[in-house]
C-alpha cells in the first residue's frame, strides 16, 4: 500500500483528487493539507511514501516545501501536480528534489501511474513537460553555454564510463532497472549498480534529477 499525502490549496481539486485516490487500488490517502506549511508539518509527522504537491500554495509554495521536506526525509517521493508549466517552475522543482512533474490536465489513469512510478523509483515527467524541456535544451545557448551543432555541452565532465552513459540514455527514455538490464543484456544487479554510480557522479538523489541533468548538460 502506497501512503499518499495530498498538498493542494484549491478545494475542488483537492476533493476530486481525494475521491480519485480513495478509489485507487494499492493507494491510501493518509492526509491532506491546504498550504505548504501544513504540508511540511504533516510530512514530518506522518512519513508518507508519496506526496502529491501543488506549486502555487499559500504561505510556503510547493517548490520550497519540496526542498524543506527532502532536507529531513530524502526517501519520500514528491510528485509535483500543478497547472504551471514554465521552464523555471519545472527546473526549480527538480532542483528542489521533486521526483516527478505532472500537469493537472492529466487523466486519472496517468495520475495514478505517475504516483506508482515515483514510488517505485522511476521518475515521471508529463509528456507535455518533456516536450518543453527537450525544446528548451535544444536551443543554441543554454545557461550561457554555446552548444555547437551535433556536439554535447559538457563533454562528460562527470567521469561517466561508456557503459554508464548507455545506462543513462535508457534512464532518460524512462526505462526501469529490469528493462535496462534486458536492453543491455546485463544482470539486474549490475544495472542497479550502474544507476547508483550515475546518481553519485551526477550528485543527484533521484532518477528524475539524473534525467534532467543529463538533458541539461548534453550527456545524452
Amino acid at each position: 500500500m502506497i501512503n499518499v499525502l495530498l498538498v493542494e490549496d484549491h478545494e475542488l481539486y483537492r476533493m476530486g483528487l481525494s475521491m480519485l485516490l480513495d478509489k485507487a487500488e494499492g493507494i491510501s490517502l493518509i492526509s491532506e493539507a491546504a498550504d505548504g506549511a501544513d504540508g511540511i508539518k504533516k510530512a514530518r509527522e506522518l512519513g508518507p511514501d508519496v506526496i502529491l504537491m501543488d506549486i502555487g500554495l499559500p504561505n510556503i509554495d510547493g517548490i520550497e516545501a519540496t526542498q524543506r521536506i527532502k532536507d529531513f526525509n530524502s526517501d519520500v517521493k514528491i510528485l509535483i501536480f500543478t497547472s504551471r508549466n514554465s521552464e523555471n517552475d519545472v527546473f526549480e522543482a527538480f532542483r528542489a528534489g521533486a521526483d516527478g512533474y505532472i500537469m493537472k490536465g492529466a487523466t486519472p489513469e496517468q495520475t495514478i501511474s505517475a504516483i506508482k512510478s515515483v514510488y517505485e523509483g522511476v521518475g515521471w515527467i508529463d509528456p507535455a513537460i518533456a516536450k518543453m524541456v527537450f525544446s528548451s535544451l535544444q536551443k543554441p545557448s543554454l545557461n550561457n553555454i554555446s552548444i555547437p551543432e551535433g556536439k554535447k555541452a559538457s563533454g562528460n565532465t562527470y567521469g561517466l564510463t561508456e557503459r554508464e552513459l548507455d545506462v543513462l540514455e535508457l534512464m532518460v527514455e524512462g526505462l526501469s532497472n529490469p528493462q535496462i538490464a534486458d536492453r543491455l543484456v546485463i544482470t539486474r544487479a549490475t544495472a542497479k549498480a550502474h544507476v547508483h554510480s550515475i546518481l553519485q557522479k551526477l550528485c543527484v538523489t533521484s532518477r528524475t534529477q539524473a534525467t534532467v541533468t543529463a538533458m541539461k548538460e548534453g550527456l545524452v
